[in-house]
């Protein structure tokens, strides 16, 4: 049965069983998702793969991060397609390629701030990117504040 949502020339149908996962594989806390230029899908879940990664149609094209991340949160592509990913758990952001490969790391991992410190970071969320590249990064859990960064971090 096709589910429609939404109303005039804003409805959408939901695509059952959308994504085609490898046998024996699960999503795990789905913390984020996010599409690159090229219609790749990345879903960034707390499984034993943390980033998984799809064609639009569904078709499984790879994972990564296993054994990287402590505990997924937020995900953030740029013009570039460039993931920063927001890992709350060892209170890191990772600016990593569509590959895999970690280019840039913004904090230390497992190494939180003080509670409310307003210093980098404890529990940080999510990512934001301004035109000229610089970064925004939540850190809301642990220390409810915004901080910002040059595009070299």
């Amino acid at each position: 049965m096709s589910v429609g949502l939404g109303s005039g020339e804003h409805r959408y149908r939901v695509v059952e069983n959308w994504a085609k996962l490898p046998d024996g594989w699960e999503f795990r806390d789905v913390a984020a998702v996010a599409v690159d230029s090229k219609d790749r899908v990345y879903v960034f879940n707390r499984g034993q793969h943390p980033m998984m990664v799809f064609d639009r149609d569904g078709n499984f094209l790879r994972s990564w991060g296993e054994g990287l991340f402590s505990r997924a949160h937020g995900i953030h592509i740029d013009s570039d397609d460039n993931l920063y990913c927001t890992d709350d758990g060892d209170h890191t952001v990772r600016k990593i390629t569509t590959e895999g490969k970690v280019l840039m790391t913004i904090g230390v991992p497992n190494q939180p701030a003080p509670f409310l410190s307003g210093k980098p970071f404890n529990r940080c969320t999510h990512t934001a990117l301004s035109p000229k590249g610089e970064i925004y990064v939540s850190d809301g859990y642990g220390n409810s504040c915004v901080h910002k960064y040059s595009p070299d971090g």
